[in-house]
């Protein structure tokens, strides 16, 4: 049975149970059973890999030990123990260690949060079978699982998660490709949902610069990110388990908004930041007071960008994903955009299609990249557009990688020596944005605007279609005519046959 299937088919299971309602609850409640299997099957991997490997999980409560006999406990014995034994455990796993564990640690911070939501034991037994089905050592069902748990996260984003989006493999890759993040360079994403730019930047990393096991636990330890909500964190944590990330403490259970700006200093910079933040939604009250006055504003991803400048360090570079509503929004956006253009170069600004996040939203979206430590001089834009023949991307017609193959060869060598402008790309110098009060928005110079023609042309498509607008409407009052008439005849019928019948 393929990977797909066993999730289908543990997802019909959930259905039928009392205590789990919607799709965020099955997700949540596959979400924590996901991670214990995928932190169990690493452990076996990393039994025979290390020495004197401990695991910080009691063993009755590993998942090889409650979870992999298939007639194992089950009914409300079952659920006793995940209700009054493993989940009160795991809560607190890092205090009943003594914190000498940083796996532990990792374990704890998943299930701080984490419920169980199903009622019925032997439904649960019947999910943990399947589950059992699931090698994920074995390369093959890692690799399918990869499309499979992508399957998952746009579930959870159609579960009505405001403001939040799946970002498309595409997308993702191309923007790590292009920062490309060195081996030694600390990446962090402040807002990393369910960790899709953190496992880009980690295949890239592995396949580009690791050569042997001392660059292996290099690799390990170049990344941090942080997550606000519960199970987006859960499910990042377990991505990471799955790319082969050891101990993914540096996934925190924390809203990077929420500590005053000036809080953060020297020892919380980073080489390169890569992200996507909420926007279209508001930060909860008071979150602004964490930012100085002349930045202050609840919308989520203006916080973010003001963070971003000051996590980079000096000669740092980014990648983010922002809404055409900062590109040309005035107020507090335009003195973003000021400290933006001042502290960084903003180098590259690639305007993407409007169905790109569809169908989470329609609002158009934009790829910044820029490096800190010099301002802007001018500004390369480029405007991607969808393939021949699509109206807009669709679950069937998604965004594919090779799209950005356009992109890819034009960007130039590793300082961008060698763009040239294009029909999809041109350039804008900083002097004219200043002079035009900040605003990004800058249309591409080569496409016509919808509208514009021969006016003679457009004349002649005007009269024409006055005139079958003309002869539709005479056609509408004859029939209107027609059937008045057939109405009044009939009711001349019935009054002459009441007169006749009266006498």
């Amino acid at each position: 049975m393929s990977v797909s299937t066993t999730i289908k088919s543990i997802q019909d299971i959930m259905r039928k149970d009392a205590g789990v309602d919607g799709d965020a609850q099955r997700i949540g409640q596959l979400g924590w059973m996901l991670f214990l299997k995928i932190f169990d099957d690493q452990e076996q991997e990393l039994e025979l890999t290390k020495d004197n490997y401990q695991s910080p999980v009691p063993n009755r409560l590993r998942w090889r030990n409650w979870a992999a006999d298939p007639e194992g406990i089950t009914g409300e014995t079952l659920l006793e123990f995940i209700n009054n034994d493993l989940f009160p455990t795991l809560k607190q796993l890092s205090t009943t260690t003594g914190g000498q564990n940083p796996r532990g640690d990792v374990v704890q911070s998943a299930f701080e949060d984490a419920f169980n939501y199903m009622k019925n034991g032997t439904l649960v037994r019947q999910v943990v079978n399947k589950l059992n089905e699931i090698d994920f050592n074995r390369s093959s069902d890692r690799h399918t699982f990869n499309d499979i748990y992508e399957k998952l996260l746009k579930d959870l984003q159609s579960a009505g998660n405001a403001g939040e989006f799946y970002t498309p493999r595409a997308v993702t890759q191309f923007m790590v490709d292009m920062i490309d993040p060195k081996l030694d360079e600390h990446v962090l994403d402040p807002a990393c949902g369910t960790g899709g730019f953190l496992t880009c930047a980690i295949e890239h990393k592995r396949k580009k610069y690791v050569k042997n096991l001392e660059d292996r636990e290099l690799l390990q330890k170049s990344f941090r990110a942080i997550e606000k909500k519960q199970l987006p964190h859960l499910l990042c944590t377990t991505n990471m388990l799955l790319h082969g990330i050891e101990v993914p403490a540096q996934i925190r259970h924390d809203n990077a908004l929420a500590r005053p700006l000036k809080d953060y200093g020297p020892q919380d910079r980073v080489d390169v930041i890569i992200t996507n933040p909420p926007f279209g939604g508001m930060e909860e009250d008071g979150i602004e007071q964490n930012f100085p006055s002349s930045f202050r504003t609840r919308e989520t991803a203006d916080l973010f960008l003001v963070l971003i400048m000051r996590l980079l360090k000096d000669r740092g570079r980014a990648a983010i994903v922002l809404p055409d509503g900062f590109l040309f929004g005035e107020g507090i956006k335009t003195r973003i955009k000021e400290k933006l253009l001042e502290e960084c170069n903003l180098h590259t600004i690639v305007r993407l299609p409007n169905s790109v996040f569809a169908p989470y939203t329609s609002i158009r979206t934009n790829l910044l990249f820029f490096e800190k430590g010099k301002p802007t001089k001018d500004i390369w834009y480029f405007e991607h557009q969808l393939p021949e023949g699509y109206k807009a991307y669709n679950k069937t017609k998604p965004m594919r990688v090779e799209e950005f193959d356009v992109e890819r060869q034009w960007w130039g060598d590793k300082s961008r020596k060698g763009r040239e402008e294009t029909e999809q790309a041109w350039r804008v110098e900083a002097k004219d944005i200043i002079a035009n009060n900040y605003n990004l928005d800058i249309k591409n110079p080569n496409t016509v605007e919808a509208g514009h023609g021969d006016p003679d042309e457009l004349l002649k498509e005007y009269k024409q279609l006055l005139a079958e607008i003309t002869e539709t409407q005479n056609q509408l009052k004859d029939e209107l005519a027609t059937a008045l008439a057939s109405a009044a005849g009939g009711d001349a019928k019935v009054t002459k046959l009441k007169n006749k019948k009266a006498s």
